[in-house]
């Protein structure tokens, strides 16, 4: 059972990742990008001497982080019965394309939504460059741990999540997943067999492996600078979302995108099943 106190105090120890070019242009092939070799907004992300090459900002989000440290037996957490329920990141300053990364996470707060009604577990990843001490990023999750509501703590307050405009997309941007994409960015670092292994994919209750939600998330955030940005992906400062359904690799993600100024609200959904998989985006440009 969830202690309070212990688990909101819990202390990570800073994490210092570096990486090259070549981890930048992986990610990115992670996405699915490359998929288009004339393309020139794949390349940007994809090729080390293509004009404006540069790290995609979604990168942030496997950067400098604890891994999953709600397996240790400390937390007193279910970590079987755990969901990534939502994911925001915001850039400072542009992600440069090799470098090292200070990571620094904190749990900021913990709800109780009753027995047999699980937790909501709040965290923020602060990253800094080591060589210049910029703050680079601020990352935040939300993670639904199922197994662990009842335990007498704060019952709110639960952050709000961004409401759609009800009328048509005002843009659309289509984006065909690679049937092995799911191996290919599992190479950035997670390694979960739910994405690789179809024993254990099937195990779980899926037909077969699923994509990674936060490649889910790089391809959203990818098709937004594609759609709204003349393909710049350095023009996302911001995004927020929240994760609704799983994706299969080689399925196609529809971006859908309404527009406000900086302002882009939007959700994704594969089109092969019209699922949506993603919902209550939104994203900030310039």
């Amino acid at each position: 059972m969830i202690d309070y106190e212990t688990l909101k105090a819990r202390a990570f120890a800073p994490v210092e990742q570096s990486y090259t070019q070549r981890d930048t242009i992986l990610y990115a092939l992670g996405l699915g990008l490359g998929g288009d070799p004339l393309d020139a907004a794949h390349l940007r992300a994809t090729y080390e001497r293509a004009e404006g090459f540069c790290a995609l900002p979604s990168m942030v989000n496997v950067l400098a982080g604890p891994g999953f440290w709600a397996m240790e037996p400390d937390t007193g957490l279910t970590w079987q019965k755990i969901l990534h329920g939502e994911q925001s990141f915001t850039l400072h300053a542009p992600l440069p394309a090799e470098g090292t990364i200070v990571g620094e996470t904190r749990i900021t707060e913990i709800i109780d939504k009753g027995e047999g009604k699980g937790a909501l577990i709040y965290s923020e990843r602060r990253m800094t460059d080591k060589a210049s001490g910029t703050l680079i990023a601020t990352v935040e999750g939300t993670s639904f741990a199922r197994g662990d509501g009842g335990f007498g703590g704060p019952t709110g307050p639960v952050k709000p999540v961004h409401t759609l405009p009800e009328t048509e997309p005002e843009a659309v941007f289509e984006h065909r997943t690679l049937p092995g994409q799911a191996l290919i960015y599992r190479l950035s670092g997670d390694y979960n067999p739910l994405h690789a292994d179809p024993e254990v994919a099937t195990g779980a209750g899926f037909k077969a492996p699923i994509l990674h939600g936060l490649s889910t998330l790089g391809v959203a955030s990818w098709s937004i600078t594609a759609a709204l940005a003349d393909g710049d992906p350095a023009a996302l400062t911001h995004l927020q979302l929240r994760f609704s359904s799983p994706v299969y690799p080689g399925e196609t993600i529809r971006t859908e995108m309404w527009r406000d100024g900086d302002e882009v609200s939007f959700r994704a959904r594969v089109v092969e099943r019209d699922v949506v998989v993603l919902n209550n985006g939104l994203a900030r440009l310039g």
